[in-house]
């Protein structure tokens, strides 16, 4: 069971799909402490910021997308993960370390060259999204 205490790994993002990629950064997420809170940000009809402003996906979308990409590898929602909604975030500061590290995961090129631009164009091409 998902416990709100214990130590957990923060990963944010527009999930516009989710994708590969983003199942790789989570399992590498899990690893680390053996939960992960998904954040999504509230980016459906907004711009997310310069050169984000394809987000096709809904709330409801998004929490779908997430939990069918998971369960393929036998990951449930409230066990090993959970999904919040949070504001359009665009900038994350902090004043001094207070126990937390920011950290960036690099993959190799197969995952690195997964592109949502690229997954919303196929789909859109295949009539799967406006």
């Amino acid at each position: 069971m998902f416990d709100w205490k214990k130590p957990t790994v923060q990963m944010l993002g527009r999930w516009q799909p989710w994708h590969d990629g983003h199942q790789e950064l989570f399992k590498r997420s899990l690893n680390k402490t053996g939960q992960v809170i998904i954040q999504v940000r509230d980016v459906h009809g907004a711009s997310g910021g310069e050169g984000q402003n394809d987000n096709p996906f809904d709330w409801d979308e998004v929490c779908k997308n997430i939990s069918e990409g998971l369960a393929k590898d036998g990951f449930e929602r409230g066990v090993h993960y959970e999904i919040m909604m949070v504001p359009n975030i665009v900038n994350i500061t902090y004043g001094r370390g207070v126990g937390y590290v920011f950290e960036e995961e690099t993959f190799e090129e197969s995952v690195t060259d997964i592109s949502a631009t690229k997954i919303r164009k196929k789909m859109r091409e295949e009539g799967d999204l406006k």
